[in-house]
């Protein structure tokens, strides 16, 4: 009951709020060209990682040509133009799936009490 009421509360079809939210970050993404999935942290978490290394070479690539556009435009002080603003697909997932997979396997390890693939070492 909890869990779809939340759903509902951020799906932007049925709340304003959300809606506008994501439309406020979808008008910041397309400045630098970015997509949601490239705001992931591989470093943060290891599932991330795990992900990025299992998608095509191609994927990955194009990832780290946004990052370091965007990288660029924002030391430069400057934005996308516009008509390559109106191109972006900011929401256009290339991760989720993978994701899903990997944090899937994952469980089904730890349900069988085997170790994990990886594991964060600690300096």
């Amino acid at each position: 009951m909890a869990s779809s009421m939340l759903q509902s509360f951020l799906n932007p079809s049925k709340n304003w709020f959300a809606a506008q939210h994501m439309k406020s970050l979808s008008k910041r993404l397309r400045k630098y060209g970015l997509r949601y999935d490239d705001l992931y942290d591989p470093m943060y978490d290891l599932d991330i990682k795990e992900a990025l290394a299992r998608l095509p070479r191609e994927i990955v690539d194009a990832r780290n040509q946004r990052l370091k556009r965007a990288m660029d435009l924002s030391l430069k002080h400057e934005y996308l133009p516009e008509d390559l603003q109106a191109m972006q697909t900011p929401f256009r997932s290339y991760l989720q799936d993978m994701l899903a997979l990997i944090k899937k396997e994952r469980a089904e390890r730890e349900a069988l009490g085997a170790l994990p693939l990886y594991q964060r070492t600690i300096p």
